[in-house]
């Protein structure tokens, strides 16, 4: 976790679960290598090489320079990453060159402060990055950080001066948003253009809230200048913490440096002594958009914020909107963060109307993630042939303290769910959904108990470390708890833990995996304390590292590619830019020898005619026929990377997508938020299982299979004992 790049995240009032025999493992470490601190301390060497200074004349009001510590972790970390992650890396010229291409998309990822002339000059220090990190020379990082500390303070003058001129509304002009891969910037004046129609852009998406010209302005001007504020924060911690993720996500995009700071607010996050929203945050560009909603979680609960929306201001109970657009990732975290049942408002973009439309202000009443909300729930759906049960696993949780203690009601999603099918078999069930979507993992341990809940004896996935040693994950518990037809369904959202369990119910051969291909996240971090290591306590941050990856007992890993459906469902965009296959420098698809396991059931003929039976409901069911629709506006939408400028085109935009989501839920936006706001909701008023499209399709799959599968009994294994809560 970062605080500071396009891809830092940060969760909300959400308890991390250790990744079972792992969460140890840097401690080990460290006490094997506490020697490295001791020597390293000693070892501030001059510089292999000296800087070329710089041909801009002129100089940022503040120049930041590394601080004594910053060389200690630099020499530190480098170490670790090199020597002790899963895929061992050298320091050489192909490092340097993705360092400084990481470097730059950390600190302008948008293109949109320097230009082609700040790039060439820049250039020199490419090959030379290695030599930076090998000696904790870390002049070069900070003369790049303090040129774009300069560029943005240049950019923002401009956007403010801009914005004292006015606009014309009526002209057709558009804003190209997105220059992630365009070349850079010719000359100042491709920027200036691009800054003049960002500023436009920001005064129309107010003005078509029907605020006034003079009420805009200062709200602009205000945003602008807290950007430069903001910008002129920045410490010599904070260029360092850059400087040395470039260097961590230029291996993987899962190890990272943390600094102090990062690692308090961590620290106070996971310890849940101040509570938030139940959401992971990341920045992007200049926005703070919403990454996953924790289950659980007053976001969750309320129901209206969704991923990919965009926080742009922040409110305390009924107090002055802060505008937060260009804000530090934890400079927001801190503003959303507060006392347990205190009110906070949010202005948010929301996602599907991308960068045109205007901001909803949601409400929300700050409180802890409560694990009842997050605890595995069960329904049941009555489908005209058969009874379908239903059971929701937020996340894989267990109780590691009262396990350890041997506690005999110690709470775990495993006995959750076992206690969940029992009721679920009492009302005469056929067969069986496991809902994983958005469930972004847990422990280990979970994940291989609960899988034995479904099959025999057996191995459940496998681990490799970095030296190539491989464990082996086993369900040692004889029988099963539910011996029917079985369903898995999974989104993009669905990593980690959730992987091992639907990979492992698909190598089986167990049951039916529905829905989308999940993240691809295969691997295990651990978070490495740089001031244990180096015997000291000046502040020297932590290193999250990669330090094994998951194999599924077929041989084939859960890195990357994920674990893809059986029977895919209508989802919007292309798998291959969500997910870890989209980040830079994921680690690959690979593969191992498969463990010795025997399948249960080759269900490919059943499945290959029950993917018909859907393909024919997509065409003629009218609620799948509507959701194929909105999958292709949405679509259609993500793809424009430009905004008109013209009002009046604006408005039409925004009548048309009133008119689509009135026709689409026979309400208007502002019902819809009257509906959410409703505190004391009868239960008839609660959302039902067909309510949820893809829920109610992967239950037809469901019965489709058992359909099918009527005279060949693949689905059912009735010859294995079930196992019942008391042997848990």
């Amino acid at each position: 976790m970062t605080t500071h790049n396009r891809h830092s995240k940060y969760r909300h009032g959400t308890q991390a679960l250790s990744e079972g025999r792992f969460s140890h493992a840097g401690q080990r470490l460290g006490a094997r290598l506490l020697w490295l601190g001791a020597v390293l301390a000693v070892l501030l060497a001059t510089p292999v090489w000296s800087q070329t200074p710089a041909d801009d004349a002129s100089e940022p009001a503040k120049q930041l320079m590394p601080e004594p510590q910053h060389l200690l972790a630099s020499r530190l970390a480098t170490r670790f990453v090199s020597g002790y992650h899963y895929h061992r890396s050298k320091l050489d010229q192909d490092i340097s060159t993705r360092v400084f291409d990481q470097y730059l998309s950390l600190l302008d990822p948008n293109r949109m402060y320097f230009t082609a002339a700040d790039i060439e000059d820049l250039e020199r220090y490419r090959p030379h990055l290695e030599k930076s990190l090998k000696s904790a020379d870390l002049d070069p990082a900070y003369d790049i950080f303090n040129r774009y500390t300069k560029r943005v303070d240049e950019r923002i003058a401009f956007a403010r001066d801009r914005l004292k001129a006015g606009f014309d509304f009526s002209q057709d002009e558009k804003f190209y948003f997105d220059r992630s891969e365009a070349p850079w910037a010719e000359d100042e004046s491709v920027l200036e253009d691009y800054w003049t129609r960002r500023v436009k852009n920001d005064y129309l998406r107010l003005k078509l809230t029907d605020k006034d010209d003079e009420e805009i302005v200062e709200m602009l001007d205000e945003r602008y200048a807290g950007m430069a504020r903001r910008i002129s924060e920045f410490n010599s911690e904070d260029a360092f913490q850059f400087f040395m993720n470039a260097y961590t996500r230029s291996i993987e995009p899962h190890s990272s440096y943390l600094s102090p700071r990062s690692v308090e607010n961590f620290e106070i996050s996971m310890r849940l002594s101040l509570d938030g929203i139940g959401a992971l945050l990341q920045r992007e560009t200049e926005y703070t958009s919403i990454v996953e909603i924790i289950p659980g979680g007053p976001a969750d609960l309320d129901g209206r914020l969704k991923e990919g929306d965009r926080i742009v201001g922040v409110a305390q109970g009924d107090e002055e909107m802060v505008d937060v657009v260009g804000w530090r990732l934890d400079d927001v975290v801190q503003l959303i963060r507060g006392e347990r049942e205190t009110v906070v408002r949010l202005d948010v973009l929301p996602a599907e109307s991308g960068m045109s439309g205007p901001p909803t202000t949601i409400e929300l009443v700050r409180n802890e993630v409560k694990l009842e909300e997050q605890a595995a729930s069960a329904e049941v759906i009555e489908l005209p042939d058969q009874t379908i049960g239903v059971i929701k696993v937020p996340v894989f949780y267990v109780d590691f303290a009262g396990r350890a203690a041997n506690i005999p009601d110690y709470r775990s999603s495993t006995r959750d769910v076992r206690n969940l099918i029992n009721e679920l078999v009492e009302q005469g069930i056929d067969g069986l959904v496991m809902d994983l979507r958005g469930n972004g993992g847990g422990a280990l341990v979970e994940a291989t108990t609960m899988t034995g809940l479904f099959i025999d004896e057996g191995p459940v996935v496998q681990v490799r470390d970095s030296r190539g040693r491989v464990n082996l994950e086993e369900d040692r518990e004889p029988g099963m708890a539910w011996d029917g037809p079985l369903a898995v369904l999974v989104d993009r959202r669905s990593a980690s833990a959730s992987e091992i369990f639907a990979g492992a119910i698909q190598d089986y051969g167990r049951g039916v995996i529905i829905g989308e291909p999940t993240f691809g996240k295969g691997t295990v971090q651990n978070l490495i304390d740089l001031d244990n290591i180096s015997r000291s306590d000046v502040g020297l941050g932590q290193i999250k590292l990669t330090m094994a990856q998951f194999y599924r007992i077929a041989g084939g890993s859960t890195q990357s590619k994920g674990v893809w459906p059986d029977i895919r469902l209508p989802t919007p965009g292309d798998p291959a830019d969500v997910g870890e296959s989209a980040l830079d420098y994921a680690l690959p698809w690979a593969e191992i020898e498969p463990a010795d396991y025997e399948s249960m059931a080759d269900l490919q003929g059943l499945i290959a005619e029950a993917q018909q039976r859907h393909a024919i409901r997509l065409e003629s069911d009218e609620e799948l026929v509507a959701l194929v629709d909105d999958i292709a506006n949405w679509e259609a939408d993500a793809e424009k990377k430009w905004v008109s400028l013209q009002e009046s085109t604006r408005r039409e935009e925004m009548a048309e997508a009133e008119a689509r989501r009135a026709e689409r839920f026979g309400q208007n936006d502002e019902a819809l938020a009257d509906e959410s706001n409703e505190n004391e909701a009868s239960d008839e008023e609660e959302q039902k299982p067909e309510d949820d499209i893809y829920l109610m399709e992967s239950a037809r799959i469901l019965a489709d299979l058992m359909a099918l599968d009527a005279e060949q009994k693949k689905m059912a294994h009735r010859d294995i004992p079930m196992v019942g809560v008391e042997q848990n």
